[in-house]
């Protein structure tokens, strides 16, 4: 008999089973990793170096935390937060090892090099003990996760009492004009750019279709409270394109 309980979710506009979509993502970011920081470049037409300070401003970094970034790639938030907060440190996390080692290559990993760690793991099942971190980050990888409540419960986990959770992700933007305008712009150049600068149309397929299965806001700062974190609130940037998410464990 065939067994019918195999849970299933989203790879971009696939349906997967759930056991799978691990290493499916896994292959898409060890594709694009050496073009990664480029594409994202050309994708936001820079504006993605915005989105990021901005996460920062709202966090306002303070001397001596520790930061531990999720799906953290190349490094983009850890170098940020590391800069703007005096004797502070910081992991990078991310499940993709050719990401890290892109990020190890970089100049500011080099200058930061005392204050960062480079650590490969699963944001559903980060290796690190309890109350650790005074900080969990995540910049556009939560859509990635097979199981986004497991990773909002693990980033609780990790998180120290007072600690706080924001992450950067693309969202839906509240105008359906903007929206439909939005998605031509995502289906129809994103795939071509990702052929023509990383030779890969089929990773930023998939990248581009996985942020269409992404909870809107409400529903994503419901599931962050969910998993326990209060004072949840977000903001919307370029008119709901991306949208910062905050919470606290308290």
């Amino acid at each position: 008999m065939s067994d019918n309980s195999t849970k299933t979710t989203h790879f971009g506009e696939k349906i997967v089973p759930e056991e799978e979509k691990k290493g499916m993502v896994h292959g898409v970011f060890s594709s694009v990793a050496s073009r990664y920081d480029l594409m994202n470049d050309f994708m936001s037409v820079g504006v993605h170096r915005l989105w990021k300070d901005a996460m920062m401003d709202w966090l306002a970094p303070r001397p001596g935390q520790k930061l531990l970034d999720v799906a953290g790639g190349t490094g983009d938030i850890a170098f940020r937060f590391l800069r703007r907060a005096p004797e502070a440190t910081a992991v990078v996390c991310d499940m993709t090892e050719d990401m890290l080692i892109e990020g190890k290559k970089r100049a500011e990993a080099e200058s930061l090099s005392d204050r960062l760690d480079w650590v490969v793991g699963d944001a559903m099942d980060l290796p690190f003990e309890n109350n650790s971190f005074d900080v969990v980050t995540n910049s556009f990888g939560t859509r990635n996760v097979t199981r986004i409540e497991d990773a909002l419960s693990e980033a609780y986990r990790v998180l120290r009492p007072g600690g706080r959770l924001m992450t950067l992700e693309f969202s839906q933007l509240p105008n359906p004009a903007m929206q439909w305008a939005y998605d031509r712009y995502s289906y129809n150049l994103i795939p071509v750019m990702g052929q023509v600068v990383a030779n890969d149309r089929d990773s930023y397929q998939y990248l581009v279709e996985s942020i269409r299965k992404f909870p809107d806001q409400e529903r994503f700062a419901a599931m962050i409270r969910t998993a326990g974190f209060e004072q949840v609130k977000y903001r919307n940037m370029t008119m709901g394109v991306v949208a910062l998410h905050s919470g606290w464990k308290l």
